[in-house]
């Protein structure tokens, strides 16, 4: 009578490499998937694309009306009801700009308003800060720098999900 012999992998073998596997996804898994980072970026990514877009059409109207290259223009109206203050035919950095062109949900950082975004603008520069509430605010940001007579307004570019 032959005898066979059956190799293969033991139940606490088997069970072993199950619970390495599992301790290994748990620590490493969330090193290389940050959703939540790439979802903030993602609503930055918008944000800008948005900024963007009302910009063109204000400057597209300020051509149009030939105030694209005055410095401030007040009551810029824009729609029923919706005036605006532009800077060389752009949005001026300013929360009331920003919250009526862009009709978003903002509100100034030192309010405690529940809103999606803040705002924030640098005392004494044309620099606005735009931020998703909940989001770390040193590092995922955008910023709006103004306009001037030789250049368009500058948005910095998005940061890296990992900062977010």
């Amino acid at each position: 009578m032959k005898v066979i012999k059956v190799q293969g992998f033991t139940l606490i073998e088997l069970v072993v490499v199950i619970i390495i596997l599992g301790i290994l996804a748990v620590t490493a898994a969330p090193k290389f998937i940050n959703l939540q980072g790439d979802a903030r970026v993602s609503a930055l990514a918008g944000l800008k694309a948005a900024i963007n877009g009302t910009n063109t059409l204000i400057y597209s109207k300020a051509a149009i009306l030939g105030v694209e290259k005055q410095d401030k223009v007040n009551s810029f109206f824009i729609a029923d009801g919706v005036d605006i203050t532009i800077m060389y035919g752009y949005l001026a950095p300013s929360f009331n700009d920003f919250a009526v062109a862009l009709d978003i949900s903002i509100s100034k950082v030192n309010n405690n308003e529940d809103t999606e975004w803040l705002f924030e603008k640098e005392s004494g520069s044309g620099r606005a800060k735009i931020w998703q509430a909940g989001a770390p605010q040193d590092t995922c940001f955008i910023t709006y720098d103004k306009a001037t007579l030789t250049t368009p307004p500058v948005i910095s570019t998005l940061p890296d999900p990992a900062d977010c």
